[in-house]
Parts: C-alpha cells; sequence; structure tokens
C-alpha cells in the first residue's frame, strides 16, 4: 500500500475511533448513573489508544495477503489467525492499561477476559481492512484517471505466458511489476494484485523480461523498472524499492548496474 493511501486510511480510523469512543463514554455515562465519572472514559479510551496504536498491522497483513481473484484461500488463511493475534493485543492491552490507571487511582482492576471481544474485534478487523483496502484502491484510479493517455501504438502489447499450474495467465509485459524465486517457482506480481505462480527459474524468466527492460535487483528478485516509485537507502550500501501497488523488493548493493538503469 502505498504511504499517502496508508495515511489517509489511517487518519479516517483514527478519528471514526475517537469519535465513536467519545458517544461510547456519554452514553455509559448516562446508562450507568452509578459509576465514578471517570470509569466510561478510561474503559473506552484505552481500548481507543490501542486500537490506533495496532491497526497498522491490519494494512500490512493486507500487503502480505491481498484479496482478489484466485488469492481467496490465502486470504483466509492468512487473516483469519490474524484476526485473533488482533483481538489478544487489544484486549489485552486495554487491560494493561486500565490495570496501570486504576492503580495510580488507587483502585483495582481485575475484569480480563481476553475472548470476550474477539466478536467486535473481528468485524472491526474486517472494516478497518476495507478502509485500508478501499483507500488504495480508489487513489489508484484517481491517478490512473489523470494520468496523461499514452499515445496509440499500432503494435500489440507485448505478452508474456506465466503457466500457473494447470492455466495459462496472459500477462502484458507492461503489467508484471516484479518476480521473485520461491522455491522451484517464481512468483509475479501483477499491477492488479495478483500473484501467480510458475515452475521456472529466476534466470530463464530474467533473460525473457530482459529486452523489456526488466532489471535484477537482487539474486531472488528481477522488477519493472517503470513500476518503482521509490528507492529508499537501508543501510551497508543496500536498498528498498517500493513498488506500485505497495509492494516491496530489495535492490542489493552487489547489483550496481540495476541502481544505475532505476536511476536512469
Amino acid at each position: 500500500m502505498r504511504r499517502r493511501a496508508f495515511w489517509i486510511a489511517y487518519a479516517t480510523i483514527a478519528a471514526f475511533v475517537l469519535l465513536f469512543t467519545t458517544v461510547n463514554a456519554l452514553s455509559v455515562r448516562d446508562d450507568q448513573p452509578g459509576l465514578r465519572p471517570w470509569q466510561p472514559w478510561v474503559w473506552e479510551y484505552t481500548s481507543a489508544v490501542v486500537t490506533i496504536v495496532i491497526v497498522p498491522s491490519i494494512a500490512w497483513m493486507l500487503r502480505i495477503a491481498p484479496p482478489g481473484p484466485g488469492r481467496w484461500r490465502r486470504f483466509a488463511l492468512v487473516h483469519a489467525p490474524a484476526s485473533v493475534v488482533y483481538s489478544l493485543l487489544h484486549s489485552g492491552g486495554y487491560t494493561l492499561l486500565r490495570m496501570a490507571i486504576y492503580a495510580a487511582l488507587g483502585d483495582r482492576y481485575g475484569n480480563f477476559n481476553p475472548f470476550y471481544e474477539y466478536r467486535k474485534d473481528f468485524i472491526a478487523y474486517i472494516l478497518f481492512g476495507a478502509v485500508f483496502w478501499s483507500a488504495g484502491f480508489v487513489l489508484d484510479l484517481r491517478q490512473r484517471a489523470h494520468a496523461a493517455p499514452s499515445a496509440p501504438s499500432e503494435a500489440a502489447p507485448a505478452l508474456f505466458d506465466i503457466r500457473d499450474g494447470a492455466r495459462v495467465v496472459r500477462a502484458p509485459v507492461a503489467e508484471i511489476v516484479a518476480v521473485n524465486s520461491a522455491g522451484n517457482y517464481v512468483e509475479f506480481t501483477l499491477a492488479d494484485g495478483r500473484k501467480p505462480l510458475m515452475r521456472s527459474t529466476l534466470g530463464a524468466v530474467e533473460a525473457a523480461l530482459e529486452p523489456h527492460g526488466f532489471v535484477r535487483t537482487h539474486r531472488s528478485w528481477l522488477v519493472n523498472p517503470a513500476r518503482v516509485r521509490e528507492i529508499a537507502p537501508e543501510g551497508s550500501g543496500d536498498f528498498r524499492l517500493e513498488l506500485e501497488g505497495g509492494a516491496e523488493a530489495p535492490l542489493s548493493r552487489r547489483f550496481p548496474e540495476a541502481l544505475r538503469a532505476l536511476r536512469g
């Protein structure tokens, strides 16, 4: 996910959480007049603070397993356990904060049930994930809409056949963002978010894509320079490449020619 889309989504979520928290605290105060005045605010705002701190983890998980055609099984296998961890971090975090605040006020907080909040946290995980994904999707649509139209070409776009199991994905070369080795396979990252696998070596794919401008940035990575959005130093002479769509790839100092090519 691009940084701009992330920060738009994060600010939206944070504002919603704070607003919802304030309304909840006022409702609890009115519905339970026997409570001490500070209790509803402690309960609600400890939950809000922990939520705002840990919600970026959902955006990170979406980068690992984004939704999309052919990706739903991996999406479910990754995000189902991730939602459990998210809920445990949320309930454990606000419980520790409440215990500390209660202790500072000379009281004791002993209500901890790590699974009580899971149903609500699961729904929140889905909603927050939808906000992060939608922000990236909308930003991509807007950028494409405002992009200058390319000059018409008589030649058909170059295609690359990716043999993913029994099927063949005919991907336009320009839509291939990056290729990385994955054991006995290579994984393609496409502009639409798909990541088909093909049984091949990275060297063989490099030989086919090098005439189209692809560069080797790491012993396990091949990238399309037209899809590189940012080159960031990582220390020790290495770099991190931010690719279109939010993916990242390493740029090793052992491939100086790749750095020269990317810098033009």
